[in-house]
C-alpha cells in the first residue's frame, strides 16, 4: 500500500478528475480521494455539459488533452450548437448527457491512466506544516504525504440540504457532507463563506402527457466536443421537451412562499442570480404569468427525466400540486423533490493565476470551493490546478492562460482578481476578447500550449498542424482565384441571385453573408476539388474554420490588436515591487485592495474592481514606465 505521491487531490467530482488526470499523465504520482468510487463526477444536477460560453471551456479543455469533450461525447444522448443565428463568437456547443454512461466512462479514463491511483475515504485534515503542505488525513486515520495538494471538494464542505423546513447533512442527496478542512483552513487565516445552489424535481417519464409538449430535438451534423475525429457519439439519441407554467402553478407557488426557505430565513447564503428558483423567479418578476421548463432526459434508456428552470426547495407538497397543474404534468409521478445545498466555498482572491493558495504553498483550490457553479467552470479549474500541481512538484514553469488565449484565463483572472459575490458563472459578456476566443479554433489556440506541457498527445498535435495547413490553404486559394463571370453568373441566376457585374477574387464572395464556401464549391469546380482532398472525417469542421476566419478577418485582426495592447500592461510585473500603503496619491480603496490581492502585474491591477486609469497611471510612474 503506497501512502506516499506527488500530488493528490481531494475530491473526485469534475474538478478533481480533471485535476488528477493531468497531474498525472504529466508524470506526476497521482492520489484521488473520493468518498463514492461509484460516483465519479457525479453530474449533481443537469445531466448535460456545455452551454453560453461553457461549451467553449470544454473545448478548450480538450484542446489543452483534458478528458472531459472525450468522456461527453462518449456519452451524449443529445447534442445541439446554441446560438446559430447569432455570429461565431456565440456558438457554443452543449450536450445532453447520459448521467450513468458519463460516470461510467470517466471511470475508465481513470482507471486506464498511469500514475493514478484512487483512494476511497473522506478527507478530514490537510497536514501543513511551516506554511507548506505535506500530505492529508483521513477519516479512517490514513496519513498520506505529499508534494502538492488539490483541494476540489465541490458542495461537501459542511453541506446542508433543504426541502421545504427540513434540513439534512450532505453534500448531495444520500452522500454525508465533509468536516474538519474548512475549520482548519479558517484556523491558518483563510477567508471562507457560505454559498447556495439548487437542483428541480425528478420526474417519471411515463407519467408525463407528451402530446401537450413541444418536441426539441439534437442537432445531427458534425459538431460534438472533441477535436479527436474518432471521438463519435455512438448512444441513442433522445428529445428534449418544452412546458410552461401558468398563473395555476404560479398560486400553488406564492401560497407555499413562507415555508420556503429562501424566504422564511432558513437560508441566510448567496445563491446564483443568474439560474434563479422558480420561486424566486415568481418573486422577481411578478408579472410574468408563464416561466418556461424543459423536460430533459437522465439517460439513454432511463424513465428518469431532469425538468430544467423548476429549481426549488420548498416543501415536497408544493412542488408536486404546482407541476399537477401543467397541463402535460397533470398525472405526474416524481423520483423526489428539488432542494437546496449550502456549502462552503473559499475568497478566491486568497489564490494566483496558478490556483496555488497565497497563505500556504502547494496547496491548490479548484472548483466550487472557489465560489464557482457549473461542471464546465470546475473541470477547467482543475485541469489547471493539475498542471501547476505537477509543475510546481518538478520544479517547472507557472502555466497561466491569459484572457486573450481562452475562457479558463477569463475565469480564473475573474475569480482571483475580482473574487465572487454571488456563485461564478460564465457568459460570453465576461470575456472581451470574445471574438478571438471561439469555440471553432481552441484547438488552433490551446492545443500547442497542451503538446509542450506533455499534455496533448502526439496524434491531437499532428491533427491541429494539418487542420491549421488545410485552413490556410483555402484562404490562399480564396485570395487568388479569380471567379468570371461567365463561369458563375448562370448559376448566381437559376438561384435567385443577383449576377456579378464583373469577375473578382472568390475570397471576396465568400465575404458575401449569403455565401458559403460550400455553397459556392458548387459552381466553382476547382473549389469543390481542393474541400474533397482535405480529411473526409474532418471536411466539414475545417471548411466551417475556413470560413468563419475569412467572413470575420476584419473583425479577428482588430479584436487581436485590441488585445496586443491590453496585454503589454500584463507584461509590467508589479508585484513585490512597490508598498502601497505608502502610496497617498491613490485613493484609500485602492491601497486596501492592491494590499489585499497584491497583483502580479499592472494588467491585474487594472482589473481589481475600484482600480481607477488614474490610479493605474500613478502606478506606472512609480514603476519608472
Amino acid at each position: 500500500m503506497r501512502l506516499s505521491y506527488d500530488v493528490i487531490v481531494i475530491g473526485a467530482g469534475h474538478a478533481g478528475c480533471e485535476a488528477a488526470c493531468a497531474a498525472a499523465r504529466m508524470g506526476s504520482a497521482t492520489l484521488l480521494i473520493t468518498m463514492d468510487m461509484n460516483k465519479i463526477a457525479q453530474m449533481s444536477c443537469n445531466p448535460a455539459v456545455g452551454g453560453i460560453a461553457k461549451g467553449q471551456i470544454v473545448r478548450e479543455i480538450d484542446a489543452l488533452g483534458g478528458q472531459m469533450g472525450i468522456v461527453t461525447d462518449r456519452s451524449s444522448i443529445q447534442f445541439r450548437m446554441l446560438n446559430r443565428s447569432k455570429g461565431p463568437a456565440m456558438w457554443s456547443p452543449r450536450a445532453q448527457a447520459d448521467r450513468t454512461r458519463f460516470i461510467e466512462e470517466w471511470r475508465r479514463v481513470i482507471d486506464s491512466t498511469p500514475n493514478l491511483y484512487l483512494w476511497q475515504d473522506s478527507a478530514t485534515e490537510i497536514d501543513i506544516q511551516n506554511g507548506q503542505v505535506q500530505g492529508v488525513r483521513t477519516a479512517f486515520g490514513v496519513q498520506f504525504r505529499a508534494k502538492a495538494v488539490i483541494l476540489t471538494a465541490g458542495t461537501f464542505l459542511n453541506g446542508l440540504m433543504h426541502v421545504g423546513r427540513v434540513k439534512l447533512e450532505g453534500g448531495r442527496v444520500s452522500e454525508p457532507a465533509s468536516h474538519g478542512i474548512t475549520e482548519q483552513l479558517k484556523s491558518l487565516g483563510f477567508k471562507a463563506d457560505r454559498m447556495k445552489t439548487g437542483t428541480p424535481v425528478r420526474i417519471d417519464s411515463r407519467s408525463v402527457d407528451y402530446s401537450k409538449a413541444i418536441r426539441q430535438d439534437g442537432d445531427t451534423d458534425f459538431h460534438h466536443f472533441s477535436y479527436l475525429p474518432g471521438v463519435k457519439r455512438t448512444l441513442r439519441q433522445r428529445p428534449c421537451w418544452i412546458v410552461y407554467t401558468n398563473p395555476e402553478v404560479h398560486k400553488i407557488l406564492q401560497d407555499g412562499l413562507p415555508d420556503s426557505p429562501l424566504y422564511n430565513g432558513q437560508i441566510q447564503s448567496i445563491g446564483p442570480r443568474y439560474c434563479p428558483s422558480i420561486e424566486t423567479k415568481l418573486v422577481t418578476f411578478p408579472d410574468k404569468d408563464m416561466h418556461q421548463l424543459f423536460i430533459e432526459p437522465e439517460g439513454e434508456s432511463t424513465n428518469e427525466m431532469y425538468l430544467n428552470g423548476f429549481s426549488s426547495s420548498m416543501p415536497w407538497q408544493v412542488q408536486v400540486e404546482a407541476l399537477r397543474h401543467i397541463p402535460a404534468l397533470e398525472n405526474v409521478h416524481i423520483y423526489r423533490p428539488g432542494y437546496a445545498i449550502e456549502y462552503d466555498f473559499f475568497d478566491p482572491t486568497q489564490l494566483t493565476h496558478t490556483l496555488e493558495t497565497k497563505l500556504v504553498k502547494n496547496l491548490f483550490f479548484a472548483g466550487q470551493v472557489n465560489g464557482t457553479t457549473g461542471y464546465e467552470e470546475a473541470a477547467g479549474q482543475g485541469l489547471v490546478a493539475g498542471i501547476n500541481a505537477h509543475r510546481k512538484v518538478i520544479g517547472g514553469d507557472e502555466f497561466v492562460l491569459g484572457r486573450d488565449e481562452a475562457y479558463i484565463g477569463v475565469l480564473i483572472d475573474d475569480l482571483v482578481t475580482k473574487g465572487v459575490d454571488e456563485p461564478y458563472r460564465m457568459f460570453t459578456s465576461r470575456a472581451e476578447h470574445r471574438i478571438l476566443l471561439r469555440q471553432d479554433d481552441a484547438d488552433m489556440r490551446l492545443t500547442e500550449r497542451g503538446y509542450k506541457l506533455g499534455l496533448a498527445s502526439e496524434e491531437r498535435y499532428r491533427l491541429m498542424l494539418s487542420k491549421k495547413e488545410s485552413v490556410l490553404a483555402i484562404e490562399d486559394f480564396a485570395r487568388g482565384y479569380s471567379v468570371k463571370t461567365r463561369e458563375l453568373n448562370p448559376w448566381l441566376e437559376a438561384r435567385g441571385f443577383v449576377p456579378l457585374p464583373q469577375g473578382q477574387k472568390l475570397y471576396d464572395l465568400i465575404l458575401r453573408p449569403q455565401f458559403s464556401i460550400a455553397l459556392l464549391s458548387d459552381a466553382i469546380e476547382p473549389l469543390k476539388d481542393l474541400i474533397e482532398s482535405l480529411p473526409g472525417d474532418r471536411r466539414e469542421e475545417i471548411v466551417e474554420a475556413a470560413e468563419i476566419k475569412i467572413k470575420y478577418s476584419g473583425y479577428i485582426e482588430r479584436e487581436q490588436q485590441i488585445a496586443d495592447k491590453i496585454r503589454r500592461l500584463d507584461s509590467v510585473k508589479l508585484k513585490g515591487k512597490l508598498n502601497y500603503a505608502d502610496i497617498k496619491q491613490i485613493s484609500t480603496e485602492a491601497r486596501q485592495k492592491l494590499k489585499r490581492i497584491n497583483p502580479e502585474t499592472i494588467g491585474q491591477a487594472s482589473r481589481i474592481p475600484g482600480i481607477s486609469p488614474s490610479d493605474v497611471n500613478i502606478l506606472l510612474l512609480l514603476l519608472g514606465r
